[in-house]
């Protein structure tokens, strides 16, 4: 037997969290000795939803919701100025070049996508070769 999901969806995208009340309840019925089994049962949760926010109320003496989705930000907004920096001195370093360069400089450990993607927040291309005209043989 199907159970419609008690969840709506944000516009994000993203799942809304269960209400608090329903958390509390469901809370109090494990506290008050039913199992985690019955309790998910009667409110037609997952047993895993139903256990964890027991474990989170004997853990933090809340059942709140942790916040949803990423922060603000990213690591390397901090070091954009010194990025835009060295590819204004030397505008053919690679990314795996200023990764190192990141690295060893500024002690931050990250992937050639984040630099690749801090600089397409910034507006900056980053192509090693110029543009060259299409081919008159390849077919279009």
């Amino acid at each position: 037997m199907l159970i419609p999901s008690l969840r709506l969806s944000r516009e994000d995208g993203m799942g809304k969290p269960y209400s608090m009340d329903l958390r509390e309840r469901v809370v109090a019925a494990i506290e008050g000795g039913e199992s985690t089994h019955q309790a998910a049962a009667r409110f037609a949760i997952g047993i895993a939803t139903a256990g964890a926010w027991a474990r989170l109320k004997r853990s933090t003496g809340d059942v709140r919701p942790a916040k949803q989705g990423k922060p603000k930000g990213a690591v390397l907004d901090a070091h954009a100025d010194f990025i835009l920096g060295v590819l204004a001195e030397a505008p053919d370093t690679a990314l795996d070049e200023m990764v190192e360069r990141l690295r060893e400089e500024r002690g931050v450990t990250v992937v050639r996508t984040a630099v690749w993607k801090l600089l397409d927040r910034h507006g900056q291309t980053h192509k090693k070769r110029l543009p060259m005209p299409a081919s008159k043989s390849a077919l279009m």
